[in-house]
């Protein structure tokens, strides 16, 4: 039991009709199903921000998708979304839940967004996921959901600095695509060791 499907934030809002929807993200929910008939441990992650996060567009009274500085950097200003309890927190409900070993609640802190399943996006404050992965003896990583070119990229590259053998299955993966993201991503992930199947 060496081998962990990742899936990444297959979530209400990042579906459509959600408030931050990715084009096709509930399109993916049976290929992943059957993917975890494939893998011993299952590792879901879910997008889960207070009301009123900073990362949030309503927050700075700014426009959706515009950036700003953070103290850890710059940072995409998002509509309100994935808000803890609610209806667009919930996973897909086609989504096997029950095959989950582990959930990974992250962008929970107010002040710092949450990207990967590994780091806050200071790139510094850590999950607890590769300590849990570590202590299963878990060593090779293949990771599918949404979104491709943000949380998906940002776990799969921080994985692979981690040490883990880390594939993507970019067929069961959707991307928002905003401004060239999918292009960086694909070559972030590259750069970094992944394997993009």
């Amino acid at each position: 039991m060496t081998h962990a499907l990742l899936v990444i934030d297959v979530q209400n809002d990042f579906c459509p009709g959600g408030a931050l929807a990715v084009a096709g993200g509930d399109d993916i929910v049976q290929g992943i199903n059957t993917a975890m008939n494939d893998h011993s441990a299952v590792i879901l992650t879910q997008d889960w921000h207070p009301a009123g996060h900073s990362s949030f567009a309503s927050s700075h009274n700014a426009e959706p998708m515009s950036m700003t500085e953070m103290p850890y950097g710059p940072q995409v200003l998002w509509p309100d979304h994935c808000i803890q309890g609610s209806k667009g927190a919930a996973f897909h409900p086609d989504l096997n839940t029950d095959r989950a070993d582990l959930i990974i609640r992250k962008g929970y802190n107010p002040a710092i967004d949450s990207y990967s399943a590994f780091f806050e996006n200071d790139h510094k404050t850590p999950t607890g996921l590769e300590g849990y992965l570590r202590t299963r003896g878990i060593d090779t990583l293949t990771l599918v959901g949404l979104a491709t070119d943000f949380c998906v990229n940002y776990s799969a590259v921080d994985a692979a600095k981690l040490g883990f053998t880390v594939k993507v299955e970019t067929n069961l993966c959707r991307a928002i695509d905003f401004d060239g993201s999918l292009a960086a991503a694909n070559s972030a992930m590259t750069d970094a060791g992944v394997t993009l199947a």
